[in-house]
């Protein structure tokens, strides 16, 4: 019972933190040419993640070190390969069905604010919540899981996942369309996979942070390619 209301607040307290951040996020405005809105949402993420895996260190057990490099080459080229492999594959199908859009941050973001504000800002404070902290207070359910590609995937690392991916349904409201957000959610969740199994397998935070940070490396680039474009 006692391990039932504790999966059962991480879920709700999850869900609750990234509400909150949501709509702090666009309540907010910061008036500023350089800092986003988003930076808004990520900062109420960041520390109330914080605060929950403070107020719970007991049952979320927080770690986080910087790793050896040998080990998070592995990660790293998994993350960047399924992020090319995922994407191409969905956007192969919507594509033919009217995909074509781009996602609304990079349409007017600098690449520095890119890098800046998404592939570490916001890596860090998605981290925090969906691997740091709903992961780990869903420990208890370690035992079960499934395999996939001859690879044990634990329940926690799943409904993580699945929790990371579908909060990317959010982009329904700067007005992109639903093919586009399928994508993303399809994407979001794949990587959320490789984010937890290896922040499980290493019992270490970081490791999801690095996974998701190579996720979002292609925005960078695809932020700078847009403003190469718009020179010519």
């Amino acid at each position: 019972m006692k391990n039932n209301k504790q999966i059962g607040y991480g879920l709700i307290i999850t869900i609750g933190i990234f509400a909150l951040s949501a709509l702090a996020g666009s309540i907010l405005n910061l008036n500023s040419a350089f800092i986003p809105n988003s930076f808004v949402t990520h900062t109420f993420m960041l520390f109330l993640s914080i605060g929950m895996i403070y107020s719970f260190r007991r049952e979320v057990n927080y770690k986080i070190s910087i790793p050896k490099f040998k080990k998070i080459i592995k990660p790293i080229l998994l993350g960047l390969l399924a992020t090319i492999v995922v994407n191409l594959f969905i956007v192969a199908i919507t594509g033919t069905m009217g995909d074509q859009e781009t996602h609304p941050v990079l349409l007017n973001a600098h690449p520095f604010q890119v890098f800046l504000f998404i592939f570490i800002y916001a890596s860090i404070a998605e981290e925090l919540l969906f691997r740091g902290f709903l992961l780990n207070i869903l420990k208890p359910l370690k035992a079960k899981g499934i395999d996939i590609l001859k690879r044990r995937v634990s329940l926690p690392v799943i409904i993580s996942a699945v929790a990371f991916g579908l909060a990317h349904l959010i982009l329904i409201t700067t007005g992109v369309g639903g093919l586009f957000i399928l994508r993303v959610v399809v994407f979001a969740t794949v990587l959320g996979l490789i984010a937890g199994y290896y922040q499980e397998k290493y019992d270490n935070n970081a490791f999801a942070i690095l996974v998701h940070m190579a996720g979002n490396l292609f925005g960078v680039i695809g932020a700078i390619m847009m403003s190469v474009n718009s020179y010519l």
